[in-house]
């Protein structure tokens, strides 16, 4: 990537910016400015966001900032909607498979020019700046960093007489200890493990442990009908000898961390990444522990990476870009807003953050940054950015894994369809 923000002159001026960012701003933006902030998540996120902004609007007299929240499923069409209105929230929750999509659609505002005087990323890392840049500008702030992981409710693998597994773990002992969950039946109508043959990240984990990942850096597909038959095989036999949940349950999950198996007491494994670790504890009374994603054979590894777990970007529909970057330079490196915040969108970004909430992490906050910390040979490099398509991809792999799971297609029609349909999307652009 040819753009980089100008380390030098971001250190430069770092500590006046954090400075300014610590009291809350101290910028003028007229005595009546009005943002319009949007964001997906759980009730416990929308609960830090609010006070965040509370915190915010007390700092900074004369600017209001107004919150929207809506589920993972139904903000993606109502943020399209609102941009192709020209109505957009001037401030955006973005995901790292959206961003360069709507950035290259001259949907979002690039953010260099307000660096590092009103927007400090000073003391952020380079890939931590990369994973928010497109094509040489920067279009998003990194809220954390986070991976992909499995929650696991140890009290059920406890009642079963199952120990958690180590980091060794592959498919074929996942399986295992799925059927001796769902067979010891401590648990009316529950099940080992979720089904996670819909789940996207699970799968790019599943395809970059065998050397490929989901697409190329010239934005073609990167597997084929071969690994999609392979994984939807692999789950047909899960659902086959009971140790995932079957298909009429699986269709509950509405991707949101409430509609998950395991916070719908069906499952003792679900899906989901390391931020939401907070948001999972927060609503279940059973204990709940990360895993990584298994092996797909003892020694196999690299399919996790660290990623941005979200990003707040601008719109270029914003009357105030100058204060909307103000409010994310804020969210991301105020000490009382990362109280707030704690480590629910990940591990923050900013070290200086991150050394300020240490000693105040509770045990989940720990666990977070601890998880990140020790996927060891598991993780491997962030992988090429997702090409134009690649929202619509994901939502047809739950579609086409649905039509798989309730016998509408075998394994082997099912991947050769999906992966039929995704190239015609990417052609598509």
């Amino acid at each position: 990537m040819a753009y980089r923000i100008s380390r030098r002159s971001v250190l430069a001026g770092g500590a006046a910016a954090l400075s300014a960012s610590a009291l809350g701003g101290g910028l003028a933006f007229g005595q009546e400015t009005r943002l319009r902030l949007m964001w997906w998540g759980s009730q416990p996120r929308a609960d830090r966001t609010f006070k965040v902004s509370n915190l915010y609007m007390e700092a900074n007299p004369g600017v209001t900032i107004d919150g929207e929240t809506v589920g993972w499923d139904d903000y993606w069409p109502r943020l399209a909607t609102q941009v192709a209105g020209r109505n957009a929230p001037d401030i955006i929750q973005m995901d790292y498979r959206y961003i360069f999509e709507y950035a290259r659609r001259d949907a979002l505002a690039p953010l260099e020019g307000y660096v590092p005087d009103v927007l400090n990323v000073s003391d952020f890392d380079q890939a931590a700046l990369d994973g928010g840049s497109v094509d040489g500008s920067l279009y998003g702030v990194s809220l954390g960093a986070n991976s992909s992981a499995m929650m696991v409710n140890s009290a059920a693998f406890e009642e079963a007489g199952i120990a958690i597994p180590d980091q060794s773990l592959t498919f074929d002992e996942m399986k295992r200890i799925g059927e001796e969950i769902t067979a010891a039946g401590k648990r009316q109508n529950f099940y080992g493990l979720s089904d996670g043959s819909g789940v996207e990240p699970f799968f790019e984990n599943f395809v970059r442990q065998r050397g490929k990942a989901l697409y190329t850096e010239e934005g073609e597909l990167a597997f084929d009908a071969e690994d999609a038959r392979e994984w939807f095989e692999l789950w047909a036999a899960m659902r086959e000898s009971k140790a995932c949940v079957p298909p009429d349950l699986q269709a509950l999950d509405k991707r949101q961390i409430e509609t998950g198996m395991v916070s719908l007491g069906h499952a003792a494994v679900s899906y989901a990444h390391s931020n939401q670790l907070v948001g999972y504890q927060t609503i279940n009374k059973d204990p709940i522990v990360m895993h990584a994603y298994p092996r797909i054979e003892a020694g196999a590894g690299g399919g996790h990476y660290r990623k941005p777990s979200m990003f707040f970007s601008v719109s270029s529909q914003s009357e105030n870009p100058e204060a909307a970057a103000a409010y994310i330079s804020f969210f991301v490196t105020n000490p009382e807003a990362a109280a707030v915040l704690d480590v629910e969108r990940g591990v923050p970004e900013s070290a200086a953050v991150r050394e300020a909430l240490k000693p105040h992490l509770d045990e989940t906050g720990r666990a977070a940054v601890e998880y990140i910390g020790g996927l060891g040979d598991l993780a491997g490099p962030l992988p090429p950015p997702p090409p134009l398509g690649a929202g619509e991809i994901d939502k047809m792999l739950i579609r086409v894994s649905e039509e798989v799971a309730f016998e509408q297609h075998t394994p082997q029609s099912g991947a050769e369809a999906f992966v039929e349909e995704a190239k015609s999307i990417l052609a598509r652009g």
